[in-house]
């Protein structure tokens, strides 16, 4: 999987554009290095390109992921916004984002960018989603 991370140019969000199949331990680094510079920017919302990427783990490890991965580093802001936009025939990511939903992590699943955009400009970064 290949995977860049920048902030928009208004500096509202950080952008996540991925490609390829995904798996759980390539996401918590694409994670880990997007939440570090969100944190550097003091920026809580991540806008996520996941049009061109597949997961492709099990759902063990999806389940994993949300529920010991991102709680247990430090490196993840628990206050954060995420609005990930998927291919409309793409269901790979429901379930991570079913798990990461229960974990307690703000995540939504879109398949319109202008609709994801709006979902991140709406929340309250101190307030539940």
């Amino acid at each position: 999987m290949e995977y860049t991370i920048t902030s928009s140019n208004d500096g509202l969000f950080i952008i996540l554009k991925a490609k390829g199949d995904m798996t759980g331990k390539q996401a918590l680094q694409m994670n880990r290095e997007a939440h570090s510079l969100g944190r550097q920017l003091h920026i809580k919302r991540y806008l996520v390109d996941a049009t061109e990427a597949r997961n492709v783990e099990m759902p063990s490890g999806n389940y994993h992921f949300a529920y010991s991965d991102m709680q247990n580093a430090e490196a993840f802001d628990k206050n954060a916004i995420i609005a990930a936009v998927v291919s409309p025939d793409d269901h790979s990511h429901d379930f991570v984002e079913t798990v990461a939903r229960n974990a307690g992590f703000r995540m939504r699943l879109f398949t319109d960018f202008l609709e994801a955009k709006r979902y991140l400009m709406a929340q309250d970064s101190a307030s539940a989603a």
